[in-house]
């Protein structure tokens, strides 16, 4: 496992903090559940994206073939 250390504002930790607190888990939790979520998303967007791409050039795509 990697590890980052990244800088934050003295809010920004608050926030997280305070966060981590209504949810009732720690700060470690809830950025991992965060950047799994944030990286899931990048990754289905990018397949939509990927699809539209080939959906709307198909036709090109068979005439090239």
């Amino acid at each position: 496992m990697t590890s980052i250390t990244i800088d934050l504002s003295d809010s920004q930790y608050q926030k997280l903090q305070d966060l981590a607190e209504v949810h009732g888990i720690a700060i470690e939790v809830l950025l991992r559940a965060s950047l799994d979520d944030w990286l899931n998303l990048q990754k289905g967007d990018f397949v939509n994206t990927a699809d539209y791409v080939l959906m709307k050039n198909a036709e090109l795509y068979r005439r090239l073939a």
